[in-house]
């Protein structure tokens, strides 16, 4: 006896603001951001509410983006990134993480709510608890500085 299939969609989009010329590769579940000019968002990947993603920017497959992430201009995310939104300031208010202009993030690295500066490089894997001056690169667990 067969089964009736009970499939759900993979894949939500709601909600979303998008710039021109954004491709897309689904499934992907994208509610409440918005996605600047001639970016990509690869499959597999969550952003979530008031999150945005700066123009020309690449998110690769399997990436998580939670709210209160800021990405950048020019940025390349890696495959299986995530941004994590659970650290509190002293009011209980939850802090944000920015990412400045053309920053690359490594394939698996873990951001915590930091400020990231411009022309930064974060390594492969490297869990980033504190905030980047531009033109560093930094790698680990946790993230150290590489070069400056």
């Amino acid at each position: 006896m067969k089964k009736k299939s009970t499939i759900k969609s993979l894949q939500t989009i709601a909600d979303c603001t998008f710039g021109e010329n954004v491709k897309l590769v689904g499934p992907h579940n994208l509610y409440g951001c918005h996605i600047g000019n001639d970016s990509f968002v690869g499959p597999f990947v969550e952003i979530q509410q008031d999150a945005r993603v700066g123009i020309n920017t690449t998110i690769s497959s399997h990436t998580f983006i939670c709210t209160g992430v800021d990405i950048g201009n020019e940025c390349f995310i890696g495959h299986g990134v995530t941004f994590v939104n659970d650290k509190f300031d002293n009011n209980g208010n939850k802090e944000k993480t920015i990412i400045g202009n053309n920053v690359k993030i490594g394939s698996n690295a873990t951001i915590l709510p930091v400020n990231v500066g411009d022309n930064v490089i974060i390594g492969a894997g490297a869990v980033v608890t504190k905030n980047i001056k531009s033109g560093t690169t930094v790698a680990g667990n946790p993230a150290k500085v590489l070069r400056e």
